[in-house]
Order: C-alpha cells, then sequence, then structure tokens
C-alpha cells in the first residue's frame, strides 16, 4: 500500500527534508517537481541533516503534467486554502496523490480551478493571515489517510 506525496516546486530545504522524513517514516512516495528552490547534491544535503535522504523514496519530475501523464490511473488531491472541501471528508485510497505548492504561493491557481472538485483543505482561523507550514499541512493530511487506510505495515 503506498500514497505519494507531491510537492510542486518546493523552496525550503527544511521543509521538504521534514517531509521526506515522513514519507520514509510511512513507506510514501516524495515526488519533487522542479524547478526546486535548493540543490540536492549529496554535499547540500549533509549540511542540511538529512542524512537519510538516501532512505526514502523520491523521483523527480520536471512538470506536473509529466507526473499527470506517468500516474494517470491515480486519484490526485490538491491542497488549497482556496477549496471548500476539507481534506477530512475524503476517502483516501492506496495509491492517492496529495499535491502540494511552494511555501510562498501555494499550487497554481490555474491548477486549482482546473481540479476544483479534487482541491482539500485544513480548516484554520482566516484572519490569523497566515497558514500553516508546508511540512506540518503534509503531515496532517498524509496521517489521515494512514489513519483511514489503518495505517499499512506500520506499528
Amino acid at each position: 500500500m503506498t500514497l505519494h506525496i507531491c510537492l510542486v516546486e518546493p523552496e525550503i530545504p527544511h521543509n521538504t527534508g521534514a517531509i521526506a522524513r515522513s514519507c520514509g517514516l510511512t513507506k510514501s512516495v516524495l515526488h519533487l517537481v522542479r524547478p526546486l528552490g535548493f540543490s540536492t547534491d549529496d554535499k547540500h544535503l549533509k549540511r542540511s541533516g538529512l542524512d537519510y535522504w538516501h532512505l526514502v523514496d523520491i523521483r523527480y519530475h520536471d512538470s506536473i503534467e509529466e507526473v499527470f501523464e506517468e500516474y494517470k490511473d491515480h486519484r490526485f488531491f490538491f491542497a488549497s486554502t482556496k477549496s471548500e472541501k476539507r481534506y477530512c471528508d475524503i476517502q483516501f485510497q492506496d495509491g492517492d496523490f496529495l499535491v502540494f505548492g511552494k511555501e510562498t504561493k501555494g499550487l497554481p491557481e490555474e491548477l486549482i480551478k482546473e481540479h476544483y472538485d479534487s482541491a482539500i483543505r485544513i480548516p484554520m482561523l482566516k484572519d490569523f493571515g497566515r497558514s500553516l507550514n508546508l511540512s506540518v499541512s503534509v503531515n496532517i493530511i498524509l496521517f489521515e489517510a494512514l489513519r483511514q487506510l489503518d495505517y499499512p505495515g506500520m506499528a
């Protein structure tokens, strides 16, 4: 059983590192869509304390369209503060993709409009002026999906 986390143009290495760790600990696949806001060469990873990077199933893509084409038989859910549908109202399935945008802008507006029926949000106060950190958001939705799937292969 596998879930897929897809980060579209992530900018902050420590956020991606925390997400990579969660993916490794849950046997979820991490998809990184270029351009990345950081280097993934060995020297930079070690300096960031990401000594577990090689233990994570990480796949690189040049565009989100490439991901859609390669995984056309999968379901995709798009995290956005602009959605009306809450993440906890979804019945997640094996093989689902959870797609997140860059830290500063989220997912492109046209992508959300195009896939609005599959857009999901985490409820939070609107007047705070900020949304949750990317790695926190990924973990909230990832662990809800894993809970629904009865934490496959996890002790």
